[in-house]
């Protein structure tokens, strides 16, 4: 089975010179495997016709054009096909009664397709672009009998009552003008409002205005909101973006708990709080854009473990050319160099919140990584850092050169990626050096003549850390650089941001929530602690293990480590291991 996808958004007639059309070789011999839409101007591929050779897709200047094979059983297998040469849908994951159902995958894989269809909103067409539906009697027909097949007969038939809690909570305040109280009571379905503000500590936010909010604070509403409604499904994409580990870890139990009475479906990019939150994952996997595949349900350990090895043992595929790789106890305190930055007793007022810091030191080729909770001052000792705010007291070695990323990012640039990196880094995103090791790893090559203020939360992510490393500076410092990025631009935003400071000899601070980030970009930790909105203090940075064990401490929280991957896990609360480490005050195990 041949699949030929064309990317409408980077296909640009007026800009090339037809060679998709020029080099093909059917239509040198006369077949017209590729012709040009009469009212768009774009190409439309026969997928009959091609030969599969592959040369369209080096010739097209804007890389428009992806041509794969795919096993012939998937044929059978495909639920919804956007257009002759649009994007595919197979297989579709199934929610299931009283179980936290997972999603792993990239983004651009289909789960919000997904989605639409398990709550319908989009009824299927079985691939036939031809037609805006099929009959629900032939899409049930083509499943076989099980948890989906059941559940999308109810879709068909009574309907299914259905809450989904958005992806881009940042987007609310745009649609809803108002104070938070307003519009969490007009959606109460439920009579639980007070209940619910309690449970995810938002009671003291009902006389806010939404804009005023900050991410996690807007998260959270956004949560109460889906949770208020009288569903028989929820879904929930992205729940932790911007969420602190103790928020996050309220986030779990309140879902585990309504799942025990409704069906559950979460879209989560924290590996971590993907572990403990869900009883089954389903991994989904493709080509970003053009197709997706779902697999049949794993148990979350196993799924999460074939995710990060990248191979996929009962569909004998590859997913990805090396495995993501977690090194036990791993340190460079012996490679680091001279201090790049140093402070001591600082203290900034903002409001009537006072951060407080005590001695510090970064280093060349030192990564130190930045976590507590929300509010505790953690971005603005970035920005002291970076200029934009002046210490109260205290002292700070300012020599460094700077390069900052900070928390929320916007992409108001009239131009394409491509005019935008030149604009901002000049001729260093262009390097060969620096393609291999962050531009193309956080696939931004994709992305360049795509319009800057068109971007995703996570492709704009992707270009934001691009830009903010291929700066010439001596400290790098990035506010929370996983959000919105996929679990795999996770890990490999990471490992992009190690080597930069390996090879380049320079030093990183990097503010993250997402402990799997965490554990792969640090050397040291930055460790904040306080109550938030009113003191914060900053400690270290400390070794690794030592800050890991101040910070989860404080959160009641402890990890162990996967004996195969490697990778961190967080213990059920008062499960034996929990209980275990607890006593020992061993509450990250290397």
């Amino acid at each position: 089975m041949r699949v030929a996808v064309l990317l409408a958004d980077r296909c640009q007639p007026k800009k090339c010179n037809a060679e998709c059309e020029a080099f093909c070789p059917p239509n040198r011999n006369g077949i017209e495997c590729i012709v040009f839409d009469p009212k768009n101007g774009k190409a439309i591929i026969s997928e009959p016709l091609c030969i599969g050779c592959g040369i369209c897709i080096h010739k097209c200047p804007f890389d428009a054009i992806i041509i794969q094979n795919l096993p012939s059983e998937l044929e059978t297998d495909m639920i919804h096909r956007y257009g002759q040469n649009g994007f595919r849908l197979f297989r579709l994951p199934a929610p299931r009664e009283e179980q936290v159902v997972g999603i792993l995958g990239q983004n651009g894989m289909g789960k919000s397709t997904a989605i639409n269809i398990l709550s319908g909103t989009l009824t299927p067409n079985l691939g036939d672009y031809k037609i805006e539906a099929a009959e629900w009697d032939d899409i049930l027909s083509t499943l076989p009998k099980g948890q989906l097949r059941d559940y999308l007969t109810e879709v068909a038939g009574t309907g299914v009552r259905v809450a989904v809690k958005p992806q881009y909570v940042d987007h609310i305040p745009k649609a809803f003008k108002g104070q938070v109280g307003e519009l969490l009571s007009g959606v109460d379905e439920r009579g639980a409002l007070a209940e619910v503000a309690v449970d995810l500590g938002i009671d003291h936010l009902f006389e806010r205005e939404l804009p005023k909010l900050s991410g996690g604070e807007l998260q959270r509403v956004a949560i109460a909101a889906t949770l208020l409604k009288d569903a028989d499904v929820y879904f929930f994409d992205e729940p932790s973006s911007y969420l602190d580990i103790f928020e996050r870890m309220r986030i779990v139990k309140i879902l585990q708990k309504l799942a025990e009475n409704h069906r559950v479906i979460v879209i989560e990019h924290d590996l971590a709080i993907l572990d403990v939150l869900c009883d089954l994952v389903h991994i989904v996997y493709g080509t970003r854009a053009a197709f997706g595949i779902f697999t049949p349900p794993r148990a979350t350990r196993t799924a999460i473990n074939a995710y990060l090895d990248g191979f996929l043992k009962e569909e004998n595929v590859r997913i990805r050319d090396k495995p993501i790789s977690f090194q036990r106890g791993h340190t460079r305190a012996e490679g680091i160099g001279m201090p790049i930055l140093e402070w001591g007793d600082l203290e900034k007022t903002l409001g009537e919140f006072t951060l407080k810091t005590e001695k510090g030191t970064l280093h060349e080729t030192e990564v130190v990584g930045v976590v507590g909770p929300n509010g505790t001052g953690k971005t603005t000792l970035a920005r002291v850092f970076a200029g934009e705010l002046e210490m109260d007291a205290g002292w700070c070695t300012m020599e460094a050169k700077v390069s900052y990323k900070p928390q929320h990012i916007t992409a108001e640039f009239p131009g394409t990626v491509r005019e935008w990196l030149d604009a901002e880094i000049g001729n260093s995103w262009h390097v060969g050096e620096f393609q291999t090791r962050v531009v193309r790893p956080l696939q931004v090559d994709q992305l360049l003549e795509l319009q800057a203020t068109k971007l995703s939360g996570g492709e704009l992510q992707a270009v934001a850390i691009v830009i903010c490393l291929g700066r010439d500076a001596d400290l790098y410092l990035l506010d929370e650089p996983s959000a919105h990025l996929d679990a795999n631009a996770r890990m490999e935003a990471a490992k992009a941001i190690r080597r930069t400071m390996e090879t380049n000899e320079k030093s990183a601070l990097v503010i993250d929530h997402d402990i799997y980030f965490i554990d792969i970009v640090s050397d040291s930790l930055l460790v904040f602690e306080g109550e938030g909105g009113k003191e914060g203090l900053a400690v270290g940075p400390l070794p690794l293990r030592q800050g890991m064990n101040r910070f989860l401490k404080g959160v009641g929280v402890t990890f162990r480590r996967d004996h195969d991957s490697k990778r961190p896990r967080i213990n059920k609360e008062n499960s034996q291991k929990d209980r275990t480490q607890k006593a020992s005050d061993d509450y990250y195990y290397i």
